[in-house]
């Protein structure tokens, strides 16, 4: 005999109890930094999932990457925010923004140890599924899992949101083994229209799994609900709710689809 009231009160049940879990999690990159990284997962769903990492704006890892990395959980991912300045600083002032971000790239090889960290963070989640792993980016963290792709670190997929697309670490036939979904705002200033061009023949040439999504009338940030503050400080940003809720649905299915058919 069934007991269709039974059950909906079972979930229900199990709904009301079930919560985002989150946790700040120190660890060590290789050159000795210490970082803070932000961990989150729905602690409604059993097993190991695909875990993913967040890399921060050039703000650093503020409350902005730590929702993003909840948004993630709440979708039944393994997510962790990580931290490429170290100690988890950040800044809402864009002269200390840009020293931190240009420290952080200043070395290509450093850049990357620092992401390796984060990932190997996340890999040793016992909510991770170690085997299906992606990474999205925003702005200056768009241009980190677009290198990261290119320097062939195992990943399933990169995704980066409005990201810096120019890059000293070219990809080269082969290199690229993650699929890449770059969201970008058709009004970003920030990025011209010859880097655009690069990168689609940079990605065409390496053989990479690519798609190239542009926003009409979108500026830089448009994803981040708080970028138009940053127009009182002579910064070119701002919030698009459409394109924001549009890229999030895109990463959404290219992430489903990564994970459910991965590249052989």
């Amino acid at each position: 005999m069934r007991y269709p009231l039974l059950g909906l009160l079972m979930a229900t049940s199990l709904a009301a109890h079930a919560e985002i879990q989150t946790q700040e999690i120190p660890y060590t990159a290789a050159d000795g930094t210490k970082m803070v990284g932000y961990y989150a997962y729905d602690d409604a769903v059993e097993g190991p999932r695909p875990g993913v990492v967040v890399v921060h704006e050039w703000w650093g890892l503020n409350d902005y990457a730590k929702q993003r990395a909840r948004n993630l959980a709440e979708l039944g991912y393994s997510a962790l925010a990580i931290d490429m300045y170290g100690e988890g600083k950040n800044t809402d002032h864009p002269k200390d923004a840009m020293s931190f971000m240009q420290a952080a790239t200043a070395d290509a090889d450093a850049a990357k140890a620092r992401f390796n960290a984060g990932l190997d963070l996340l890999k040793q989640q016992q909510q991770t599924d170690a085997a299906k792993l992606a990474a999205i980016g925003y702005c200056f963290g768009g241009k980190v899992v677009l290198d990261m792709a290119r320097q062939g670190v195992p990943l399933d997929g990169v995704v980066s949101f409005h990201g810096a697309l120019a890059t000293q670490t070219r990809a080269v036939p082969g290199s690229v083994k993650a699929r890449v979904l770059v969201e970008h705002g058709s009004a970003d200033s920030m990025i011209s229209l010859e880097d655009i061009a690069a990168l689609n023949s940079e990605m065409v040439a390496a053989g990479a799994d690519y798609q190239f999504v542009n926003h009409p009338g979108a500026k830089h940030g448009f994803t981040n609900p708080g970028a138009d503050k940053s127009k009182e400080k002579g910064l070119d940003l701002a919030y698009d709710k459409q394109a924001d809720e549009r890229s999030w649905a895109n990463m959404q299915r290219f992430l489903e689809d990564t994970f459910n058919n991965p590249r052989p």
